[in-house]
């Protein structure tokens, strides 16, 4: 985590003081900062979905205090205070301070800056105080979500373009700094929202009392027809719909969909790069057999000893959890269909991916989760949670990812692009080949190693 934070503290920095200078190089008949203010509305909505995905609320733990001479309002300020001075919130200023500071040496208006840069303070507050509102909330998730991605598609596809009235918004706040007075009063609105819903909450007997779910049953019978290995997809299909962060991966999975809009689009990939083409393809339908399947099978630690005692054959464990893969990757691939609008040289692009997917990554993936030994928490949320994440995860993602960029570079430049696809799909091609050749080593593997997993997964600590 710390390295993460030092990553985003130099990318802003380093954006922060170059920016105005590469934006003036590229586009020097317009004004840097008002090519920044026209794309301020994306990065909002990013900071809002980002926070959403990372940022907790900082509650202490309260209830030994709730018995003290000590105010519940006291408590509440406490906690919504000290979010104020959060990591995220200071993260953003790293580039905004920066770039103010080069605007003033460049001879911009010094009152028209500070009330621009006061002004995204108080939207970055505002922000912070919408997130713990919304916080944990999926249909208002999906809702920033969507509406996000369909800004993006509109603008892309030139049907509407909100950059021209976020630059607009930006530039009146430039030439009139009272107006950064309104972010300020919308963050101290958030506040007290905020403020008043937590304050009816801090109770001892909500503090102490358990929580009853009601369980929930779905009607799996149509997965009897798939034989053997029925009954460990139905459990598998339960697991990932009944438990936070098997869920978060599924739900998850369908926004790598549209990872394919940063870099299809680009005419720098196409030209320069195209390997990343491919790492975009590969993600585009992946994304579920990339996130789930590179915990297989600490997704069972739970009951990983309960299983291993009943009498069943570890392959029909193992394939259950294959099928799972193939069958998202599939599901997937169809939702892709849309991305012919750039071309049949992308969507095959996709293809071949989707291929590599099934045929190599599904089984890699099952044959590297031997080496788990990390007991993963199922009810803990999969946002910013590295529990069960070991050096497997990082070394895996070379074969993953590397290899296929790589092989499809290879190709590519000593023939042509088509030659790279046609190799990339053929390594998925051979692995559904002798699918049963490498499942019964995957399968060995497992059963040697099954002693020291259930020894591992018994640590909860």
């Amino acid at each position: 985590m710390a390295f993460f934070a030092l990553y985003f503290i130099i990318s802003f920095l380093s954006i922060g003081i170059g920016g105005y200078y590469l934006l003036k190089k590229e586009y020097p008949e317009q004004d840097p900062l008002q090519i920044v203010n026209s794309f301020l509305v994306f990065a909002i909505l990013g900071d809002l979905i980002f926070r959403y995905l990372m940022q907790k609320l900082p509650i202490m733990n309260i209830k030994p205090m709730l018995i003290l001479p000590i105010k519940k309002s006291s408590l509440v300020h406490f906690v919504l205070g000290k979010s104020a001075f959060s990591f995220f919130n200071f993260m953003s200023l790293f580039f905004y301070i920066p770039f103010s500071v080069v605007l003033i040496k460049e001879g911009y208006s010094v009152q028209g800056v500070l009330g621009w840069l006061f002004a995204m303070i108080f939207i970055i507050q505002a922000i912070n105080f919408l997130n713990f509102l919304i916080n944990k909330n999926n249909v208002a998730f999906w809702i920033i979500a969507v509406v996000t991605v369909g800004l993006i598609a509109m603008q892309n596809f030139e049907i509407f373009d909100i950059t021209i009235y976020s630059q607009q918004i930006f530039d009146a706040i430039v030439n009139n700094p009272v107006i950064a007075l309104i972010p300020l009063a919308l963050a101290v609105i958030l506040y007290y929202l905020n403020f008043n819903l937590l304050k009816d909450k801090v109770y001892l007997d909500d503090a102490v009392s358990q929580k009853v779910k009601e369980a929930k049953s779905a009607d799996l019978s149509w997965a009897d027809r798939l034989g053997d290995v029925a009954p460990f997809i139905k459990n598998d299909i339960r697991l990932i719909w009944r438990n936070k962060r098997t869920k978060t991966v599924f739900l998850m999975s369908f926004l790598f969909l549209f990872y394919g809009l940063i870099f299809f689009d680009n005419p720098i990939y196409r030209e320069k790069m195209p390997g990343f083409l491919l790492f975009a393809a590969l993600f585009v339908t992946g994304g579920f057999t990339l996130n789930y399947g590179q915990f297989v099978p600490a997704w069972d630690s739970s009951h990983y000893k309960m299983l291993m005692s009943q009498n069943i054959r570890y392959r029909k464990f193992l394939e259950s959890k294959w099928f799972l893969m193939v069958a998202m990757t599939t599901i997937l691939y169809f939702l892709s269909i849309p991305y012919l609008y750039y071309g049949m040289d992308i969507f095959l692009m996709i293809t071949a991916g989707a291929i590599f997917n099934i045929g190599f990554n599904s089984l890699f993936l099952l044959y590297a989760g031997s080496f788990n030994r990390k007991r993963i928490d199922l009810e803990k949320s999969g946002f910013s949670n590295m529990q069960g994440t070991s050096a497997t995860q990082f070394l895996i993602i070379i074969p993953l990812m590397v290899f296929p960029m790589l092989l499809y570079w290879l190709f590519n430049k000593f023939v042509d692009a088509n030659a790279g696809l046609i190799a990339v799909a053929a390594l998925g091609v051979i692995g559904l080949l002798f699918k049963n050749y490498f499942m019964n080593l995957i399968e060995k593997k497992y059963i040697k190693d099954k002693y020291a997993a259930i020894h591992a997964f018994d640590q909860k600590s």
